[in-house]
């Protein structure tokens, strides 16, 4: 299967699809032509123009005013690449790296950037043979692009750096040898264009909406088996209530909890109360305030991969060459912090929900298991869940109100996006984490009102998780189903 870079716009869900799939990329003839006819346009520029050029016969940064000659335009590109990779901390995942390296081939197809053509196809001969840049979480402050990470995500381009290939990792010179491939010969701004830009940025958001999005419809179904489980009610959900406060989350979420609990014997069952506790009466307002954030998120995120974000902007048409700041991370920084928000409240009702199904009450065995006291049971897994939740709180700082100056000055207020993409990452890993736990809980606690019988859907994914999670009768090692639990989030479709 092959997806074709061109003009066409590129979804979410699209690089989701070509990620997942595996897919080959290839220039379409459009875009071929677009990225030689800048290059021209630039050299052209360069041959005749006296003026100096921002990051093209300029240096970087604070050394804007300093002038470079014709002869070092080339050896100023490895030196940026060179000095840029200051990258620590924890490798990026192969699986964003790769995304990294297909928003980097689709913003520089627009033909803004001044790249040359096989510069361009290199990057895709990376993506197609599953040549994985390494690249580090730490370093970029999404000021000018993610400088940092990029340096590393290009520098095997021309034979530097360390990439992993078929599971091990080499130096980007062994890489080139083992493929075949020559270094490629950098020309003037190629190195500003391919370390400017938000893919960095950017391949973290994608990843963090989609995995969301999967998060957002398993909290749906989870939090229907706990309610159940605790013998809930259903009349919170119905549908006038939602249509006098309009939110469409809010109404998607009433509606999803309805469908998911149609036909439960458990619902029937006649209550002497009239409330639940917020975590369950309330899962609408809550649940439905994150799918809101997250259609915010992922529109901005949208319109941020379909962009030419590196600097300076060469624009053909208009017969300019300007150094502005598209690649400024703010745009993106503030909304990843408001979605890490938005997911860690997923996070933090479902644990109130764990909390009330091991807390003894509406006929439940103390801490789910039928004999406590010699059994501690699920008692522990509550804490768990308050301990990664607890981080969550302190991850959901938002990393768009800081800035740290930097080159001298000239880059004087940042965006910390990286940071706030990097926090969001770990938000929606911690959040799985919480679900699976729930999930855990709610099953155990569901099968506690046998004979009673749940929901057609809600009795489907109970039925297939008891196939690699067993209900507990007496104490043993819990972890080991925790992690089960967390893999059968990501290999099993949710009921909704």
């Amino acid at each position: 299967m092959v997806h074709e870079i061109s003009a066409e716009h590129l979804t979410i869900e699209r690089i989701g699809e070509i990620i997942k799939e595996g897919y080959k990329l290839r220039l379409s003839d459009d875009a071929r032509q677009r990225i030689v006819r800048c290059r021209e346009y630039l050299d052209k520029k360069i041959a005749e123009d006296k003026n100096p050029i921002y990051g093209v016969t300029t240096g970087f940064g604070s050394l804007c005013n300093v002038s470079i000659g014709k002869d070092h335009l080339a050896r100023l590109q490895i030196n940026l690449m060179m000095s840029h990779a200051c990258g620590t901390g924890d490798r990026v995942p192969n699986e964003i790296v790769k995304m990294m390296l297909l928003l980097k081939i689709q913003s520089l197809s627009y033909g803004y950037s001044g790249c040359k053509l096989d510069t361009v196809e290199r990057l895709v001969d990376f993506f197609n043979n599953d040549v994985y840049p390494v690249v580090y979480m730490q370093g970029s402050l999404g000021a000018s692009g993610d400088l940092v990470p990029l340096a590393h995500l290009c520098l095997p381009l021309v034979g530097l750096g360390e990439v992993e290939f078929r599971g091990k990792v080499m130096t980007g010179a062994e890489a080139l040898r083992k493929n075949g491939w020559k270094p490629i010969q950098l020309a003037s701004k190629e190195g500003l264009a391919l370390l400017n830009g938000t893919q960095n940025m950017g391949a973290f958001a994608v990843w963090a909406i989609l995995n969301s999005r999967r998060l957002g419809r398993w909290a749906d179904t989870i939090a229907a088996m706990s309610l159940d489980a605790y013998c809930g009610l259903v009349e919170p959900f119905t549908d006038a209530v939602h249509r006098v406060r309009p939110h469409r989350g809010q109404i998607d979420t009433a509606a999803n909890m309805r469908s998911l609990l149609a036909g439960s014997e458990i619902v029937a069952k006649p209550k002497e109360y009239v409330q639940d506790p917020y975590s369950f009466r309330c899962i609408p307002q809550v649940h439905g305030a994150f799918k809101d954030t997250l259609a915010y998120v992922s529109s901005v995120i949208d319109t941020e991969i379909n962009s030419a974000t590196d600097n300076p902007t060469v624009c053909p048409d208009d017969d300019i060459i300007i150094s502005a700041g598209n690649f400024h991370g703010e745009p993106i920084a503030q909304p990843m912090d408001f979605l890490a928000i938005a997911v860690s409240e997923l996070a933090n009702i479902s644990e109130r929900r764990i909390y009330k199904l091991v807390s003894g009450t509406r006929g439940l065995p103390s801490f789910l298991v039928a004999n406590p006291g010699v059994n501690s049971g699920f008692m522990i897994t509550q804490y768990t869940a308050a301990s990664v939740v607890s981080l969550n709180k302190n991850l959901c700082s938002p990393a768009s109100v800081d800035s740290i100056p930097s080159s001298q000055g000239q880059e004087d207020h940042v965006s910390m996006g990286a940071n706030a993409a990097l926090k969001l990452y770990k938000v929606v890993l911690n959040t799985e984490r919480v679900l699976a736990i729930e999930l855990f809980n709610a099953a155990q606690a569901l099968d506690f009102r046998r004979p009673l019988r749940s929901s057609a859907a809600i009795e489907r994914v109970c039925g297939e998780y008891r196939k690699v999670v067993p209900f507990i009768v007496n104490d043993e090692v819990m972890y080991p189903h925790i992690a089960r639990s967390i893999e059968f989030l990501r290999d099993n479709a949710p009921a909704c």
